[in-house]
């Protein structure tokens, strides 16, 4: 369920199993750290899934949140959960890869990006790293959240090296590690 404006409706879940979705307890959490830093802000949802990470901080008042996801069932799925909530004028919605849109020289700077991958494919780490690799992508006081299996948490190895993130807090859930980095003026 949501909170903020569009409080107690419930997203369609994305057919199948290929997504993981945030459990409510973990977004409610996620949420409280944000506080209401998230109105007004801009969010990149990468790996978007249901679109609940995205739609809660639209809901709570964040001024845009553009979400991405490679596959078209968890698109359609975003697509209609934002009409359901009616929350469809902050978004932007993109399907495809999302290294390739990493890639790409952003329209907007985000203070915001949510990284929730498929789990145990090490792209958590890989994300993190193209997010680190394009500072451009965040505002000045840029937060990145990762969400992650507990299991998956292994430090960066050999050249490896975040050069504008810093790790500055980890939250662990039940099976759910949220761990959180913000951007490094050099």
């Amino acid at each position: 369920m949501i909170s903020g404006t569009a409080r107690g409706r419930r997203l369609r879940s994305v057919p199948g199993d290929t997504t993981r979705p945030i459990t409510d307890r973990v977004r409610e959490a996620l949420f409280n750290i944000l506080g209401p830093d998230v109105q007004g802000a801009r969010m990149l949802d990468l790996f978007a899934g249901t679109g609940s990470v995205g739609i809660e901080a639209l809901s709570r008042g964040a001024a845009h949140v553009t979400f991405v996801d490679l596959n078209r069932l968890p698109v359609a799925t975003v697509k209609a959960n934002l009409k359901a909530t009616g929350l469809e004028a902050g978004a932007q919605v993109w399907q495809g890869d999302a290294f390739a849109f990493l890639e790409r020289t952003p329209a907007q700077a985000y203070d915001y990006v949510y990284i929730a991958p498929p789990q145990y494919k090490g792209l958590w780490k890989r994300a993190l790293l193209a997010v680190d690799a394009h500072p451009e992508l965040l505002s000045e006081d840029a937060w990145v959240m990762v969400q992650i299996h507990p299991v998956e948490m292994e430090p960066l190895e050999g050249g490896e090296v975040l050069r504008n993130l810093a790790e500055f807090d980890r939250r662990h859930y039940g099976s759910t590690l949220l761990i959180f980095y913000e951007r490094l003026y050099n």
